[in-house]
Protein backbone atom coordinates (compact mmCIF):
# COMPACT_ATOMS: atom_id res chain seq x y z
CA UNK A 1 0.00 0.00 0.00
CA UNK A 2 1.16 3.49 -0.90
CA UNK A 3 2.77 5.10 2.04
CA UNK A 4 0.37 8.01 1.79
CA UNK A 5 -2.54 5.96 2.21
CA UNK A 6 -1.14 4.21 5.07
CA UNK A 7 -0.70 7.68 6.52
CA UNK A 8 -3.98 8.56 6.38
CA UNK A 9 -5.34 5.77 7.45
CA UNK A 10 -3.37 5.71 10.39
CA UNK A 11 -4.66 9.05 10.87
CA UNK A 12 -8.21 7.80 10.34
CA UNK A 13 -8.46 4.95 12.94
CA UNK A 14 -6.59 6.53 15.48
CA UNK A 15 -9.40 9.14 15.26
CA UNK A 16 -12.72 7.06 14.24
CA UNK A 17 -12.07 3.19 14.23
CA UNK A 18 -15.62 2.51 13.15
CA UNK A 19 -15.51 4.69 10.38
CA UNK A 20 -12.44 3.05 9.17
CA UNK A 21 -13.73 -0.46 9.45
CA UNK A 22 -16.15 1.21 7.06
CA UNK A 23 -14.14 2.36 4.23
CA UNK A 24 -13.76 -0.15 1.26
CA UNK A 25 -11.05 -1.77 -0.04
CA UNK A 26 -10.90 0.73 -2.28
CA UNK A 27 -11.62 3.32 0.01
CA UNK A 28 -8.44 2.20 2.48
CA UNK A 29 -5.99 2.09 -0.65
CA UNK A 30 -6.61 5.58 -1.86
CA UNK A 31 -5.06 8.68 -1.10
CA UNK A 32 -4.41 12.07 -2.76
CA UNK A 33 -0.83 12.49 -4.42
CA UNK A 34 0.12 15.33 -2.90
CA UNK A 35 3.95 14.33 -3.55
CA UNK A 36 5.14 14.51 -6.97
CA UNK A 37 4.11 16.24 -9.79
CA UNK A 38 1.03 18.21 -7.65
CA UNK A 39 3.25 19.01 -5.11
CA UNK A 40 6.28 20.22 -6.89
CA UNK A 41 3.77 22.19 -9.32
CA UNK A 42 2.47 23.58 -5.66
CA UNK A 43 6.13 24.26 -4.99
CA UNK A 44 7.47 25.95 -7.98
CA UNK A 45 3.81 28.01 -8.27
CA UNK A 46 5.22 29.56 -4.77
CA UNK A 47 9.01 29.92 -5.75
CA UNK A 48 9.55 29.89 -9.54
CA UNK A 49 9.60 33.74 -10.12
CA UNK A 50 11.49 33.36 -13.51
CA UNK A 51 9.96 30.41 -15.44
CA UNK A 52 7.33 28.00 -14.17
CA UNK A 53 7.43 24.72 -16.36
CA UNK A 54 5.16 22.19 -14.17
CA UNK A 55 1.76 22.95 -15.00
CA UNK A 56 0.04 21.02 -18.21
CA UNK A 57 -1.69 23.92 -19.46
CA UNK A 58 -1.27 26.79 -22.20
CA UNK A 59 -0.29 30.18 -21.56
CA UNK A 60 -0.10 33.00 -23.37
CA UNK A 61 1.08 36.67 -22.12
CA UNK A 62 0.34 35.51 -18.84
CA UNK A 63 -2.97 34.24 -18.92
CA UNK A 64 -4.60 30.98 -20.13
CA UNK A 65 -4.53 30.40 -23.79
CA UNK A 66 -7.63 30.31 -25.46
CA UNK A 67 -9.53 30.52 -28.69
CA UNK A 68 -10.93 33.95 -29.30
CA UNK A 69 -14.51 32.32 -30.69
CA UNK A 70 -14.74 30.18 -27.53
CA UNK A 71 -14.42 33.47 -24.95
CA UNK A 72 -16.93 35.92 -27.04
CA UNK A 73 -18.77 33.61 -25.44
CA UNK A 74 -18.53 34.60 -22.15
CA UNK A 75 -18.30 37.90 -21.61
CA UNK A 76 -16.79 39.69 -18.47
CA UNK A 77 -15.39 36.06 -17.40
CA UNK A 78 -11.83 35.80 -17.53
CA UNK A 79 -9.88 33.00 -19.41
CA UNK A 80 -8.32 32.11 -16.28
CA UNK A 81 -11.70 32.06 -14.39
CA UNK A 82 -13.05 30.07 -17.11
CA UNK A 83 -10.08 27.39 -18.48
CA UNK A 84 -7.74 26.35 -15.80
CA UNK A 85 -8.06 23.12 -13.78
CA UNK A 86 -9.49 23.97 -10.68
CA UNK A 87 -8.37 21.38 -7.99
CA UNK A 88 -9.70 18.06 -7.23
CA UNK A 89 -11.35 18.58 -4.22
CA UNK A 90 -12.97 21.57 -5.78
CA UNK A 91 -12.85 25.41 -5.86
CA UNK A 92 -11.21 26.37 -2.00
CA UNK A 93 -13.95 29.62 -2.25
CA UNK A 94 -17.10 27.72 -3.61
CA UNK A 95 -15.96 24.95 -0.83
CA UNK A 96 -16.28 27.49 1.88
CA UNK A 97 -19.44 29.26 0.59
CA UNK A 98 -21.40 26.01 0.34
CA UNK A 99 -20.75 25.01 3.53
CA UNK A 100 -21.98 28.67 4.81
CA UNK A 101 -24.95 28.18 2.68
CA UNK A 102 -25.60 24.80 4.42
CA UNK A 103 -25.17 26.22 7.70
CA UNK A 104 -27.53 28.86 7.33
CA UNK A 105 -30.00 26.26 5.80
CA UNK A 106 -29.47 23.99 8.52
CA UNK A 107 -28.63 26.01 11.97
CA UNK A 108 -28.69 23.06 13.74
CA UNK A 109 -25.61 21.78 12.10
CA UNK A 110 -23.67 24.72 14.16
CA UNK A 111 -20.93 23.40 16.28
CA UNK A 112 -20.66 19.62 15.26
CA UNK A 113 -18.45 17.73 13.60
CA UNK A 114 -18.70 17.88 10.06
CA UNK A 115 -15.93 18.08 6.98
CA UNK A 116 -15.73 20.90 4.31
CA UNK A 117 -17.51 19.93 1.50
CA UNK A 118 -15.86 18.19 -1.93
CA UNK A 119 -17.21 19.23 -5.14
CA UNK A 120 -18.28 16.73 -7.37
CA UNK A 121 -19.53 16.36 -10.92
CA UNK A 122 -23.41 16.34 -10.11
CA UNK A 123 -25.14 14.26 -7.10
CA UNK A 124 -24.65 11.25 -9.45
CA UNK A 125 -20.66 12.01 -9.19
CA UNK A 126 -21.49 12.55 -5.12
CA UNK A 127 -23.11 9.11 -5.06
CA UNK A 128 -20.33 7.07 -6.79
CA UNK A 129 -17.85 8.83 -4.91
CA UNK A 130 -19.26 7.76 -2.06
CA UNK A 131 -19.98 3.92 -3.32
CA UNK A 132 -16.02 3.89 -4.39
CA UNK A 133 -15.21 5.14 -0.57
CA UNK A 134 -17.40 2.94 1.20
CA UNK A 135 -19.29 -0.05 -0.62
CA UNK A 136 -17.33 -3.52 -0.87
CA UNK A 137 -19.11 -6.27 -2.99
CA UNK A 138 -21.80 -7.96 -0.70
CA UNK A 139 -21.91 -5.00 1.49
CA UNK A 140 -25.90 -4.88 2.31
CA UNK A 141 -27.25 -1.36 0.97
CA UNK A 142 -30.67 -0.78 2.41
CA UNK A 143 -32.72 1.76 0.77
CA UNK A 144 -36.53 2.54 0.35
CA UNK A 145 -39.00 0.65 -2.54
CA UNK A 146 -39.67 4.25 -3.88
CA UNK A 147 -36.63 4.96 -4.66
CA UNK A 148 -34.52 6.45 -7.80
CA UNK A 149 -33.16 3.95 -9.86
CA UNK A 150 -29.39 5.20 -10.21
CA UNK A 151 -28.80 4.03 -6.47
CA UNK A 152 -29.09 0.68 -7.93
CA UNK A 153 -26.66 1.67 -10.63
CA UNK A 154 -24.31 3.19 -8.50
CA UNK A 155 -24.27 0.92 -5.36
CA UNK A 156 -26.04 -2.47 -6.87
CA UNK A 157 -24.73 -3.11 -10.12
CA UNK A 158 -21.58 -1.03 -10.17
CA UNK A 159 -20.22 -1.38 -6.83
CA UNK A 160 -21.78 -5.37 -6.18
CA UNK A 161 -24.14 -4.27 -2.84
CA UNK A 162 -26.86 -6.50 -1.69
CA UNK A 163 -29.73 -4.59 -1.88
CA UNK A 164 -32.51 -4.59 0.47
CA UNK A 165 -35.53 -2.97 0.35
CA UNK A 166 -38.39 -1.11 2.96
CA UNK A 167 -41.67 -0.05 1.88
CA UNK A 168 -41.53 4.03 2.15
CA UNK A 169 -44.85 4.90 3.31
CA UNK A 170 -47.59 3.88 5.83
CA UNK A 171 -50.88 5.87 5.42
CA UNK A 172 -49.79 9.38 4.69
CA UNK A 173 -46.36 9.28 5.78
CA UNK A 174 -42.62 7.72 6.35
CA UNK A 175 -43.05 3.83 7.53
CA UNK A 176 -41.20 4.56 10.66
CA UNK A 177 -41.98 0.60 11.79
CA UNK A 178 -40.81 -0.31 7.99
CA UNK A 179 -37.61 1.21 8.32
CA UNK A 180 -36.85 0.00 11.61
CA UNK A 181 -37.78 -3.75 11.53
CA UNK A 182 -35.40 -3.79 8.49
CA UNK A 183 -32.27 -2.23 10.81
CA UNK A 184 -33.24 -4.73 13.24
CA UNK A 185 -33.29 -7.49 11.25
CA UNK A 186 -29.67 -6.63 9.65
CA UNK A 187 -28.58 -6.63 13.26
CA UNK A 188 -30.22 -9.85 13.88
CA UNK A 189 -28.73 -11.18 11.18
CA UNK A 190 -25.03 -10.48 12.45
CA UNK A 191 -24.49 -7.92 10.13
CA UNK A 192 -21.45 -5.69 11.34
CA UNK A 193 -21.64 -2.99 8.36
CA UNK A 194 -24.75 -1.89 6.68
CA UNK A 195 -25.31 1.19 4.11
CA UNK A 196 -28.34 3.01 4.35
CA UNK A 197 -29.51 5.88 1.40
CA UNK A 198 -32.45 8.17 2.59
CA UNK A 199 -33.77 10.78 -0.15
CA UNK A 200 -35.93 13.45 1.19
CA UNK A 201 -37.42 15.38 -0.78
CA UNK A 202 -38.05 11.61 -1.88
CA UNK A 203 -37.76 10.98 -6.16
CA UNK A 204 -40.47 9.64 -7.61
CA UNK A 205 -43.28 10.45 -4.92
CA UNK A 206 -42.74 14.32 -3.58
CA UNK A 207 -42.55 13.36 0.39
CA UNK A 208 -40.35 14.74 2.99
CA UNK A 209 -40.86 13.92 6.49
CA UNK A 210 -41.92 15.58 10.05
CA UNK A 211 -39.46 16.92 12.09
CA UNK A 212 -41.16 14.18 13.94
CA UNK A 213 -40.26 11.22 11.61
CA UNK A 214 -37.10 12.61 10.98
CA UNK A 215 -36.11 12.17 14.53
CA UNK A 216 -37.62 8.95 14.94
CA UNK A 217 -35.52 7.75 11.51
CA UNK A 218 -32.44 9.08 13.54
CA UNK A 219 -33.63 7.29 16.38
CA UNK A 220 -33.98 3.78 14.83
CA UNK A 221 -30.34 4.30 13.13
CA UNK A 222 -28.91 5.24 16.58
CA UNK A 223 -30.56 2.18 18.50
CA UNK A 224 -28.91 -0.35 15.92
CA UNK A 225 -25.74 1.21 15.93
CA UNK A 226 -25.76 0.61 19.71
CA UNK A 227 -26.43 -3.24 19.04
CA UNK A 228 -22.73 -3.03 17.09
CA UNK A 229 -23.62 -2.19 13.87
CA UNK A 230 -21.76 0.12 11.40
CA UNK A 231 -23.91 2.33 9.74
CA UNK A 232 -22.99 4.21 6.68
CA UNK A 233 -26.39 6.44 5.97
CA UNK A 234 -26.36 8.78 3.43
CA UNK A 235 -28.82 11.74 2.91
CA UNK A 236 -29.64 12.70 -0.72
CA UNK A 237 -30.32 16.49 -0.62
CA UNK A 238 -30.62 16.68 -4.14
CA UNK A 239 -33.80 18.50 -3.69
CA UNK A 240 -33.46 20.72 -0.54
CA UNK A 241 -35.29 23.95 -0.50
CA UNK A 242 -38.73 22.53 -2.15
CA UNK A 243 -41.04 22.03 0.71
CA UNK A 244 -44.59 23.25 -0.03
CA UNK A 245 -46.14 22.46 3.26
CA UNK A 246 -46.18 23.76 7.01
CA UNK A 247 -45.58 20.56 8.58
CA UNK A 248 -42.52 19.46 6.50
CA UNK A 249 -38.97 19.60 8.15
CA UNK A 250 -37.10 22.54 7.01
CA UNK A 251 -33.65 20.96 8.02
CA UNK A 252 -32.18 18.25 6.28
CA UNK A 253 -31.94 14.74 7.62
CA UNK A 254 -28.31 14.69 7.97
CA UNK A 255 -28.64 17.68 11.08
CA UNK A 256 -29.97 15.06 13.29
CA UNK A 257 -27.30 12.47 12.58
CA UNK A 258 -24.35 14.75 12.71
CA UNK A 259 -21.96 13.64 15.88
CA UNK A 260 -24.72 11.14 16.88
CA UNK A 261 -22.85 7.74 17.28
CA UNK A 262 -19.15 7.06 16.47
CA UNK A 263 -20.53 3.94 14.93
CA UNK A 264 -22.66 6.22 12.47
CA UNK A 265 -20.46 7.76 9.07
CA UNK A 266 -23.24 10.28 7.70
CA UNK A 267 -22.76 12.11 4.22
CA UNK A 268 -24.93 14.43 3.13
CA UNK A 269 -24.91 14.46 -1.14
CA UNK A 270 -25.82 17.73 -2.72
CA UNK A 271 -25.75 19.92 -5.69
CA UNK A 272 -26.14 23.30 -7.29
CA UNK A 273 -28.14 20.98 -9.45
CA UNK A 274 -32.11 22.14 -8.31
CA UNK A 275 -31.02 24.74 -5.64
CA UNK A 276 -29.46 27.00 -8.19
CA UNK A 277 -31.21 26.10 -10.69
CA UNK A 278 -27.67 24.96 -13.27
CA UNK A 279 -29.09 21.33 -14.23
CA UNK A 280 -26.05 21.35 -16.96
CA UNK A 281 -23.43 22.96 -14.76
CA UNK A 282 -22.88 19.69 -12.77
CA UNK A 283 -22.02 20.75 -9.81
CA UNK A 284 -22.14 18.71 -6.30
CA UNK A 285 -21.47 18.57 -3.19
CA UNK A 286 -20.05 15.74 -0.56
CA UNK A 287 -19.87 16.21 2.92
CA UNK A 288 -19.64 13.77 6.24
CA UNK A 289 -19.81 13.49 9.89
CA UNK A 290 -18.98 11.02 12.43
CA UNK A 291 -19.56 10.50 15.94
CA UNK A 292 -16.77 10.80 18.93
CA UNK A 293 -14.92 13.43 17.34
CA UNK A 294 -13.85 16.71 17.17
CA UNK A 295 -14.73 19.77 15.09
CA UNK A 296 -11.37 20.15 14.06
CA UNK A 297 -10.54 16.79 14.04
CA UNK A 298 -8.11 15.38 11.31
CA UNK A 299 -9.84 12.69 10.04
CA UNK A 300 -12.02 15.16 8.42
CA UNK A 301 -8.90 16.17 6.15
CA UNK A 302 -7.72 12.66 5.68
CA UNK A 303 -10.95 11.19 4.16
CA UNK A 304 -11.00 14.50 2.21
CA UNK A 305 -8.05 13.48 0.84
CA UNK A 306 -8.77 9.74 -0.13
CA UNK A 307 -11.93 11.91 -2.12
CA UNK A 308 -9.75 14.07 -3.65
CA UNK A 309 -7.81 11.33 -4.83
CA UNK A 310 -10.77 9.27 -6.11
CA UNK A 311 -11.99 12.27 -8.18
CA UNK A 312 -8.44 12.95 -9.37
CA UNK A 313 -8.45 9.23 -11.04
CA UNK A 314 -11.60 9.73 -12.42
CA UNK A 315 -11.77 12.98 -13.63
CA UNK A 316 -9.11 14.71 -12.46
CA UNK A 317 -11.30 17.78 -11.45
CA UNK A 318 -14.17 19.19 -12.16
CA UNK A 319 -15.63 22.03 -14.50
CA UNK A 320 -13.45 25.60 -13.27
CA UNK A 321 -16.11 27.94 -15.10
CA UNK A 322 -18.61 25.64 -13.72
CA UNK A 323 -17.55 26.19 -10.18
CA UNK A 324 -16.93 29.84 -10.90
CA UNK A 325 -19.94 30.76 -11.93
CA UNK A 326 -22.07 29.12 -8.72
CA UNK A 327 -20.00 30.72 -6.91
CA UNK A 328 -20.51 34.34 -8.11
CA UNK A 329 -24.68 32.96 -7.05
CA UNK A 330 -23.59 32.27 -3.86
CA UNK A 331 -21.67 35.76 -3.61
CA UNK A 332 -24.40 37.89 -4.23
CA UNK A 333 -26.86 39.76 -1.72
CA UNK A 334 -29.87 38.12 -3.48
CA UNK A 335 -28.98 34.62 -4.01
CA UNK A 336 -31.60 33.14 -1.14
CA UNK A 337 -34.11 35.99 -2.35
CA UNK A 338 -34.05 34.54 -5.50
CA UNK A 339 -33.86 31.00 -4.61
CA UNK A 340 -36.83 31.56 -2.23
CA UNK A 341 -38.59 33.39 -5.56
CA UNK A 342 -38.45 30.23 -7.44
CA UNK A 343 -38.71 27.68 -4.86
CA UNK A 344 -42.71 29.95 -4.38
CA UNK A 345 -43.38 29.47 -8.10
CA UNK A 346 -42.40 25.29 -7.35
CA UNK A 347 -45.03 25.59 -4.57
CA UNK A 348 -47.24 27.16 -6.42
CA UNK A 349 -47.67 24.34 -9.10
CA UNK A 350 -47.79 21.54 -6.40
CA UNK A 351 -50.33 22.82 -4.88
CA UNK A 352 -52.62 23.55 -8.21
CA UNK A 353 -51.50 19.48 -8.51
CA UNK A 354 -53.01 18.70 -5.35
CA UNK A 355 -56.21 21.06 -6.06
CA UNK A 356 -56.68 19.28 -9.70
CA UNK A 357 -56.04 16.13 -8.12
CA UNK A 358 -59.77 16.37 -5.49
CA UNK A 359 -61.82 15.96 -8.51
CA UNK A 360 -63.94 13.21 -7.15
CA UNK A 361 -63.72 11.38 -10.64
CA UNK A 362 -60.51 10.77 -10.42
CA UNK A 363 -60.39 8.18 -7.38
CA UNK A 364 -61.67 5.61 -9.81
CA UNK A 365 -58.48 5.63 -11.81
CA UNK A 366 -56.09 5.83 -9.23
CA UNK A 367 -54.84 6.75 -5.58
CA UNK A 368 -52.19 9.75 -4.84
CA UNK A 369 -48.99 8.83 -3.09
CA UNK A 370 -48.38 11.59 -0.12
CA UNK A 371 -46.27 14.80 -1.89
CA UNK A 372 -45.91 17.72 0.23
CA UNK A 373 -41.91 19.04 -1.94
CA UNK A 374 -39.90 18.54 -4.61
CA UNK A 375 -40.14 18.07 -8.19
CA UNK A 376 -42.53 14.89 -8.44
CA UNK A 377 -45.49 13.36 -7.19
CA UNK A 378 -46.90 9.96 -7.90
CA UNK A 379 -50.38 7.90 -8.92
CA UNK A 380 -50.88 4.17 -7.70
CA UNK A 381 -52.55 3.55 -11.06
CA UNK A 382 -55.64 1.08 -10.44
CA UNK A 383 -56.78 -1.83 -13.27
CA UNK A 384 -54.60 -1.49 -15.93
CA UNK A 385 -50.92 -1.22 -16.58
CA UNK A 386 -49.11 2.28 -15.96
CA UNK A 387 -46.42 1.59 -18.42
CA UNK A 388 -49.64 0.73 -21.11
CA UNK A 389 -51.00 3.95 -19.63
CA UNK A 390 -47.57 5.84 -20.02
CA UNK A 391 -47.31 4.74 -23.48
CA UNK A 392 -50.89 5.35 -24.87
CA UNK A 393 -50.52 8.75 -23.17
CA UNK A 394 -47.55 8.88 -25.27
CA UNK A 395 -49.01 7.72 -28.34
CA UNK A 396 -52.67 9.32 -28.49
CA UNK A 397 -52.14 12.58 -26.41
CA UNK A 398 -48.70 13.45 -26.62
CA UNK A 399 -47.88 13.63 -22.93
CA UNK A 400 -45.09 11.86 -21.55
CA UNK A 401 -45.18 10.48 -18.06
CA UNK A 402 -42.91 7.88 -16.27
CA UNK A 403 -43.91 4.67 -15.50
CA UNK A 404 -41.84 3.40 -12.18
CA UNK A 405 -43.10 -0.25 -11.89
CA UNK A 406 -46.11 -1.62 -13.36
CA UNK A 407 -48.58 0.07 -10.99
CA UNK A 408 -46.74 3.49 -10.51
CA UNK A 409 -46.96 6.72 -12.91
CA UNK A 410 -44.58 9.77 -11.61
CA UNK A 411 -45.70 13.31 -12.80
CA UNK A 412 -42.71 16.04 -12.81
CA UNK A 413 -44.94 18.91 -11.92
CA UNK A 414 -41.52 21.04 -12.10
CA UNK A 415 -41.74 21.29 -15.42
CA UNK A 416 -45.51 22.37 -16.16
CA UNK A 417 -46.66 25.50 -16.02
CA UNK A 418 -49.35 25.80 -13.43
CA UNK A 419 -52.13 26.71 -15.71
CA UNK A 420 -51.65 23.55 -17.67
CA UNK A 421 -51.80 21.36 -14.67
CA UNK A 422 -55.72 20.79 -14.82
CA UNK A 423 -55.54 19.88 -18.58
CA UNK A 424 -52.87 17.64 -17.92
CA UNK A 425 -54.54 15.29 -15.56
CA UNK A 426 -57.77 15.66 -17.83
CA UNK A 427 -55.93 14.05 -20.29
CA UNK A 428 -54.26 11.64 -18.11
CA UNK A 429 -57.48 10.16 -16.83
CA UNK A 430 -59.05 10.40 -20.39
CA UNK A 431 -55.91 8.17 -21.09
CA UNK A 432 -56.68 5.53 -18.30
CA UNK A 433 -60.81 5.84 -19.51
CA UNK A 434 -59.42 4.67 -22.84
CA UNK A 435 -57.58 1.53 -22.22
CA UNK A 436 -59.60 0.66 -18.70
Amino acid sequence: MNPLAESLNATISAEAPHMFEMLSELGKRFYFPSKGILSQSAEAKKKATRFNATIGTALEDGVAMHLDCLMEQLPGISADNALLYASSPGNQKLREAWQAKDLKDNPDLAGKPCSLPVVTGGLSHALSLIADLIVDPGDLFLYPDKNWGNYRLNFVERKGAEPKLFQFFKGNGFNIEAFRQALDECAAAGRKKVIVLLNFPNNPTGYSPTDAENSAIAQALKDTADKGVNLAVIVDDAYYGLFFKPEVTRQSLFTKLAGLHPRILAFKADAATKEVYVWGLRVGFVSFSIGGVKADSPVFEAVNAKMGGIIRSVVSNCSALSQFLVLNALKSPDFFKQRAAKAEVMRQRALKVEEALQNPEYAQAWEVYPFNSGYFMCLKIKKINASDLRIHLLDKYGIGTIAINDTDLRIAFSCIEAEDVNELFRLIFQGWKDLA
